[in-house]
């Protein structure tokens, strides 16, 4: 009876060990790359979960006081791009203000819990809402419970998370599994748990759905409180709006009525109504037309 080749089972031996482990690196290697490039199979955390670590992480500043430029693009039209500074007052978690005051017209919009008011070179400016003046709930509802409310009015339905990749980046996304893009989502860093995006989507004519996009492009922090400096507001991937921040106030003073939306609707229907008997039909359309311009401008 032969004797075993002991140098040739051996040489089998090693073959096999090296196979085997050649083996595990390759399967480890894929779990790797799945995990990386289809981040919405891995664990992720819940809506009202992510949203309330998104509120905790923007600071503990009781007021904001904000100086930004607001710049519009025409791109139909191929004009020059339009800059108009705004300021915008917050008192948290659910008021604000905007003040724009340009050469041809002034803007004033505040929000008061539920309450909206929008006022027009002195005129109130009934059912007057912008889409695009959205973009600053992100910021402004920093109460989860407030915030979810808000946010169900544009459809982002919370029970829904998962996670997806942005230029680059890793984020969690509330309301859509990823890389699903035609329902209303925020999109959330995963490292720093500041927003990124906000899509909201709804249906328009002929079953087309329009797409309003807010990019929360770069952020910078104030006195340990992070703020988004730079936004860029898209609509159907045009974009159409950047904001730009210049400075920001953590210790603004606001007076009593600032943000008292029965007293102002009071002051200026009085005011409205002394104009309206002062001055004749004629300069009256001259005023309306510089309304509408206004918002054809700002829609």
């Amino acid at each position: 009876m032969a004797e075993p080749d002991f140098q040739m089972i051996y040489l089998l031996h090693n073959k096999m060990h090296q196979y085997l482990r050649n083996a595990f690196v390759i399967i480890c290697f894929l779990a790797m790359v799945l995990c990386c490039y289809t981040p919405a199979s891995c664990y992720v955390l819940q809506g009202p979960h992510l949203l309330d670590l998104m509120i905790k992480k923007y600071g503990n500043a009781k007021k904001l006081l904000v100086s930004q430029n607001l710049i519009f693009y025409d791109n139909t039209r191929q004009m020059d791009a339009v800059k108009i500074n705004e300021t915008l007052s917050y008192v948290f978690p659910e008021e604000f203000r905007s003040d724009i005051l340009s050469e041809n017209t002034q803007k004033i919009h505040i929000v008061s819990k539920d309450r909206t008011l929008t006022i027009i070179d002195g005129k109130i400016a009934d059912d007057f809402k912008s889409i695009f003046d959205s973009y600053k709930d992100l910021i402004l509802y920093r109460s989860r419970i407030l915030l979810q409310k808000r946010l169900d009015m544009f459809g982002v339905d919370g029970s829904i998370s998962s996670l997806g990749r942005f230029r680059g980046k890793i984020a969690y996304i509330v309301g859509a599994q990823y890389p699903d893009e035609s329902a209303p989502q925020v999109w959330i860093d995963k490292e720093t748990f500041r927003p990124v995006r906000w899509i909201i989507t709804k249906k328009a004519e002929n079953d087309r759905q329009d797409t309003t996009e807010f990019r929360y492009v770069e952020w910078k922090m104030f006195d340990n409180n992070w703020y988004p400096i730079r936004i860029e507001i898209y609509q159907n991937n045009t974009l159409l709006r950047e904001i730009v921040v210049d400075n920001i106030n953590i210790t603004p003073s606001f007076s009593e009525d600032f943000f008292n939306i029965m007293k102002l609707q009071s002051t200026y229907m009085e005011a409205g109504q002394i104009e309206q008997k002062q001055r004749d039909p004629e300069e009256l359309s001259e005023i309306q037309k510089t309304i509408e311009e206004f918002k054809k401008i700002y829609k």
